[in-house]
């Protein structure tokens, strides 16, 4: 036989053989698949039926328990849909989504804008008409810093000054969450995130003089100390030095009265003599009682 012809038929077989091992590889784990599934434990998982916004109080028809394979299912999720009901949402759940406990407020927390104070935080509304600038621009979730115009005691012209950067905007109007094709919305106050020395501080800057709102990148927290604008610099004038405010001298103490030195005490007066002389004899005689006065 052509030995040719055999190393054909060799390397044919060797071919047709290695084929028929991973052939039988694939099969046999596409067998195995179903098996290693339906060893998986599941578990059920509160899910929400619709898209729950910021503000919603959970209701049963919003949720459902699903199963989910045990691996799968995310830490902080709920196996029961009592666990849910009657608790505010705080950040927005999508629909098929599991309902996580930090999405969720406290059962009596309040219900709309409250649960999603943090606590130690406050929250302060603030007239659109004094932040035209950025009116409709503000929406939940973005970044603002605060200006104030005021005319500081001890100064000539009014002033502008950074108060308070890098604050959150909570809410436009009753609007909890942005608008999902990033439109304005025209509301007539919008609410920011503060602390409550920061809720002073815009609260008297907003009675005392005007306030407006800057927007500025969400990433961006750096925080710039600013000495502020006068009205004399925008026309080229240098920065007038502001006079320190003195306060009234205080009137000066009234002398205090010197003390007067008791009067010395007077001799008693000399009484009258009358002097006699008799030839080499002299006799002195006193005048007193009532012969001084005959």
């Amino acid at each position: 036989m052509d030995r040719r012809f055999l190393t054909v038929m060799g390397v044919s077989l060797l071919f047709a053989l290695l084929v028929s091992s991973v052939f039988y590889q694939m099969t046999r784990r596409q067998r195995a698949a179903p098996r290693a599934a339906a060893a998986v434990p599941m578990q059920d998982v509160v899910v929400a039926v619709r898209e729950l916004e910021v503000g919603v109080t959970i209701r049963p028809e919003d949720v459902k328990a699903a199963k989910l394979p045990a691996p799968n299912v995310p830490p902080g999720s709920f196996a029961r849909v009592e666990e849910v009901v009657g608790r505010p949402v705080i950040s927005k759940i999508l629909a098929g989504e599991p309902v996580l406990g930090g999405r969720l407020a406290e059962r009596g927390s309040g219900f709309g804008l409250a649960p999603i104070i943090p606590v130690g935080m406050r929250a302060v509304s603030v007239r659109v008409n004094d932040v035209a600038n950025v009116a409709g621009f503000a929406l939940p979730g973005m970044r603002v810093d605060v200006l104030a115009t005021l005319r500081p005691q001890g100064e000539e012209g009014p002033r502008t000054t950074t108060v308070l950067q890098n604050i959150l905007v909570l809410s436009a109007g009753q609007q909890l969450q942005p608008d999902s094709s990033g439109k304005p919305i025209n509301v007539p106050v919008v609410t920011l995130l503060v602390t409550p020395e920061q809720a002073e501080t815009l609260t008297l800057a907003s009675n005392e003089g005007r306030i407006q709102l800057v927007l500025r990148n969400a990433g961006d927290k750096e925080v710039h100390k600013t000495p502020g604008k006068m009205l004399a610099e925008l026309y080229g004038a240098p920065k007038p030095v502001s006079r320190p405010v003195r306060a009234a001298a205080p009137d000066p103490p009234a002398p205090r009265p010197r003390p007067v030195p008791p009067a010395p005490d007077r001799p008693a007066p000399e009484p009258d003599q009358i002097v006699v002389i008799r030839g080499t004899q002299k006799t002195v005689v006193e005048v007193v009682g009532d012969a001084r006065s005959k």
